[in-house]
């Protein structure tokens, strides 16, 4: 026994005391009104009837110490999560005096299943594994939310293995470039080359290339006029148009519009206009290739498919995740009613979505991230949502992701914002996110039956993840110039 309930109880939640020390998010039997109860321990407090915090003088706390020693009590707060059968919280609240009891291990196996996705093992029962539900993980979209260095990467990795083990597709936008050399052991990986076709590009999203925003109208308007008109000479010339015609065409039809006394008062736009495609195509050049297929035609099923976005700038990674984002939606819908297109559930990770979907600004892609989070658990699309930064992520795209894992988090406004976003984080839980160790979580939402505090399994699989040892290149950058001064001294 751990201890025995006190004072008022209530159906979701009771205080208990106690002589032994147990755990916070250790989990508990209560036993009333015929049932066996789960719950588990939210916070803790130790404490002394003798040395309170009215006394001010060390001096005092001494002499007591003397006399009584290390008396000491232990007062604890449950949550209720419901009887062991259903997990259906009773409508009454447990008796005073109700004995607390440590869970027995087999009942949290049952639980915490034996088949899904293996995520880890419970912190505070290390021999009882936690796995998660593949299809709620997917259709009920997740986000993984923790500092830098606590270890996102390691649990994406994780999941996204165990997902590889059921046949499932994944898309990772991988904006570091931290899974391109990555190893899954249950599956295999497909690099998708960031290449794409002008021709496959909304207007909005070949224009977000050239860093023209529908907010700038003017310049929206001509920039549009030249695509669509390099467009209809693509077509007129039977699709034998290179990259650089293409945007000649462009160019062309601009100097037109400039010679056009019409549009005399917006020949500065015009320019404005014909200088971004010149930008365009020397800084994004290596984006454009008129012959590749569309980038989703390259998605292969039952693997991990990676787009690497770590050589392209914020602004250039928003249009391909937008325009990902978008043809994904649409193919998923186009199969689900017609039986063409994307054939296979989806499950796409975003990595760094605070840039792809920030809270106080637009982007192409938080439109989207947004439509997919409300519709995509109708067309079996789903996403995962992982950030160091969650109070500068979008507040409507993360309220609409039913899991989360969460690890360390010591900044207030990030807690304060994750708790907003999750109805199942309590105050209590909140409180130790600063104090989680690397690749501890708190794990919430559908997926698992009950909240969970988690040490998530490290993968085993290669992962570039890792902080650089800086020290050691430092010394081998030294010793390789060294080494190189010294050859040129034995040809001398």
């Amino acid at each position: 026994m751990i201890g025995r309930c006190i004072g008022e109880a209530l159906p979701t939640r009771v205080e208990f005391v106690s002589k032994k020390m147990p755990k916070v998010g250790e989990y508990v039997i209560l036993e009333y009104d015929g049932k066996k109860v789960l719950g588990m321990i939210e916070a803790l407090v130790r404490g002394s009837p003798s040395i309170t915090d009215d006394i001010f003088d060390p001096k005092v706390v001494e002499k007591i110490k003397e006399i009584e020693g290390d008396e000491y009590y232990i007062k604890g707060f449950i949550k209720i999560l419901g009887d062991i059968e259903n997990l259906k919280i009773p409508r009454t609240p447990p008796t005073p005096g109700t004995e607390v009891k440590k869970a027995d291990p087999e009942i949290l196996k049952k639980i915490f299943g034996e088949s899904g996705v293996k995520l880890g093992n419970l912190i505070t029962q290390e021999d009882v594994p936690v796995f998660i539900d593949a299809n709620k993980i997917v259709n009920r979209h997740l986000s993984i939310l923790a500092l830098t260095g606590a270890g996102k990467s390691n649990a994406v990795a994780v999941i996204v293995n165990g997902l590889l083990k059921y046949n499932g597709t994944v898309l990772i936008f991988d904006m570091h470039s931290e899974y391109v050399d990555a190893n899954f052991p249950n599956g295999e990986k497909n690099i998708i080359e960031t290449k794409i076709s002008p021709l496959n590009l909304s207007i909005s999203e070949a224009a977000g290339l050239a860093n023209i925003w529908s907010d700038a109208y003017i310049q929206y308007r001509y920039f549009r006029m030249a695509y669509q008109k390099a467009e209809k000479e693509f077509r007129k010339r039977g699709g034998l148009m290179s990259l650089e015609g293409f945007f000649d065409a462009m160019q062309k039809e601009l100097d037109n519009l400039l010679e056009n006394e019409s549009y005399k008062s917006d020949k500065n736009r015009i320019v404005a206009v014909k200088n971004k495609l010149d930008d365009m195509l020397e800084y994004r050049a290596s984006i454009f290739d008129m012959k590749v297929s569309d980038i989703i035609d390259r998605i292969s099923y039952g693997k991990v498919n990676i787009i690497d976005l770590g050589l392209i700038d914020e602004d250039g990674a928003d249009v391909i995740v937008s325009h990902c984002l978008r043809k994904i939606l649409e193919e998923r819908k186009n199969y689900r009613r017609k039986g063409e297109g994307l054939k296979t559930p989806i499950f796409i990770v975003l990595e760094e979505a605070h840039i792809l979907a920030p809270a106080n600004r637009s982007t192409l892609s938080k439109y989207y991230i947004s439509r997919i989070a409300r519709e995509g658990r109708k067309f079996g699309v789903g996403l995962c949502l992982v950030s160091q930064r969650p109070k500068a992520l979008d507040a409507d795209a993360l309220s609409q992701v039913n899991n989360m894992i969460i690890l360390k988090l010591v900044e207030p406004g990030d807690q304060r914002h994750v708790q907003a976003a999750s109805e199942a984080l309590s105050n209590e839980l909140m409180e130790h996110l600063p104090s989680l160790n690397v690749g501890e979580a708190i794990v919430l939402g559908p997926m698992v039956k009950i909240p969970a505090l988690v040490k998530i399994d490290k993968f085993l699989g290669k992962l570039m993840g890792k902080d650089p040892d800086v020290l050691k290149e430092w010394k081998e950058a030294v010793e390789e110039r060294e080494q190189r001064r010294r050859d040129v001294r034995a040809f001398m």
